[in-house]
């Protein structure tokens, strides 16, 4: 069995840590079943420019939670359903569902009590769980944000909340040991649960007191020496395993598509959406984990990123390029491109306090083919014209991110494919 163990302890890491995780995330959170609203776009790594966040960690062990959603008047809006395995099992929103005033009846897991006739019912899969509300900046937002509820089905009820690792498990265990706690506080689908069976020898199905405490030496050895090995295959995985570029863009279709199980309002269950086996599933989810958590399957939104030219040379505001779209990327929420610097990944300060360009940019211009030409540079334009089709860049170097919300067929069957940016003589 000590031959075993590392191997076994090493895939267990990579199974686990997407729930850890999640559940790291969570913890963070200062208030349970209530939004808290993002009132203006944040100064943080890859913050977007089009919409404002609004994040609710939910508890339903106190019962079924009513979300209401509000009226939006065709701004672009989705509630995004995170179980705590990091499974995308619900949309709701402007790709999903009409944009009028909306109720749903968010029932916990082995809800056997009645259910209200006129709500239309989410089954969510795991007690915690996360919501993230975006609706599309502009005025009367802030609104729409506070008109986003979510409200108790009975009285209040004390809450579950986390798990906690047992006190005296050694250092090296913790992972192990809080794993242990959140399996029995989270199970997954049947399936999941069926597969998870072998990590038995591991302990992680021990009831009652933890094993770890009086584990014995060599046992713990080995196991610490496959955690070890699980975590740097998965810092491996996270930073080599990329979608092959295209024109030098980055666009991967598939990184959110190992939910296998649970598929409420707005998920696709289809083999374009789901991964062909378990064991591809769980790497994914963990790479996913690991570098974007909480991100959304591509047919609610894709952000390709560019970070060369034509050229293959690293893009710079020393330099100007364009960007000719043609035609812009189809969709039924719109499309726009934010530009990005490069050692911290923030939004771009600059004279016109403007960070991108897109389909809902008063004056853009479009060229008599119905093609859009994106000026990226860091000078401003002598062409008064010219001005709400420039997109402006820092002097250093730089990379844009075009995102398109609720994309047709034609980018999510990967026939759409955007240009090279293209340097120009100023």
């Amino acid at each position: 069995m000590r031959d075993d163990l590392p191997a076994l302890a090493a895939e267990a890491y990579g199974y686990g840590y997407p729930l850890l995780q999640d559940l790291q995330a969570v913890g963070t959170a200062s208030v349970f079943n209530a939004f808290v609203h993002q009132r203006s776009v944040p100064d943080t790594p890859n913050a977007n420019p089009d919409l404002l966040y609004s994040i609710a960690q939910l508890d339903l062990s106190g019962g079924p939670l009513w979300l209401r959603v509000p009226d939006t008047g065709g701004r672009y809006h989705v509630v995004q359903f995170v179980d705590a395995w990091t499974d995308n099992f619900a949309y709701v929103g402007s790709r999903t569902t009409p944009d009028e005033e909306r109720e749903f009846l968010l029932v916990p897991p082995g809800w056997a009590g009645r259910e209200a006739p006129a709500a239309e019912v989410i089954r969510v899969p795991t007690m915690i769980t996360t919501l993230i509300a975006r609706f599309g900046v502009g005025p009367g937002v802030h609104a729409l944000q506070d008109a986003l509820t979510i409200d108790r089905m009975y009285p209040r009820v004390s809450l579950d909340g986390l798990p906690h690792p047992q006190a005296g498990v050694p250092d090296e265990l913790i992972f192990l040991e809080t794993l242990r706690r959140s399996l029995a506080a989270f199970p997954p689908s049947p399936a999941e649960r069926r597969f998870q069976r072998r990590f038995a020898p591991l302990g992680l199905f021990d009831g009652g007191n933890s094993p770890y405490p009086t584990m014995p030496r060599e046992q713990r050895a080995a196991i610490r020496e496959g955690l070890d090995r699980g975590r740097e295959a998965l810092e491996e995985a996270a930073t080599t395993e990329h979608a092959a570029l295209v024109n030098g863009w980055t666009n991967d279709l598939h990184t959110f598509d190992y939910n296998l199980d649970y598929f409420e309002v707005g998920t696709v269950d289809a083999p374009q959406w789901t991964l062909p086996d378990r064991d591809t599933a769980h790497h994914v989810r963990a790479v996913a984990a690991r570098t974007r958590l909480w991100g959304h399957h591509a047919y609610e939104a894709v952000d390709p990123t560019v970070h060369k030219d034509r050229d293959g040379v690293r893009l710079a505001g020393d330099r100007a390029y364009t960007l000719r779209l043609d035609p812009p990327p189809p969709s039924a929420g719109g499309w726009s491109l934010a530009m990005y610097d490069g050692p911290g990944s923030r939004l771009v300060p600059n004279e016109l306090d403007k960070h991108s360009v897109g389909a809902g940019t008063p004056g853009l211009r479009t060229d008599p083919d119905g093609s859009v030409t994106i000026l990226i540079q860091h000078d401003r334009p002598d062409d008064p014209a010219a001005l709400p089709n420039w997109l402006p860049a820092p002097w250093g170097e730089f990379h844009p991110v075009l995102r398109v919300y609720a994309p047709a067929d034609a980018i999510l069957r990967d026939e759409y494919h955007l240009p090279p940016l293209v340097e120009t003589v100023r």
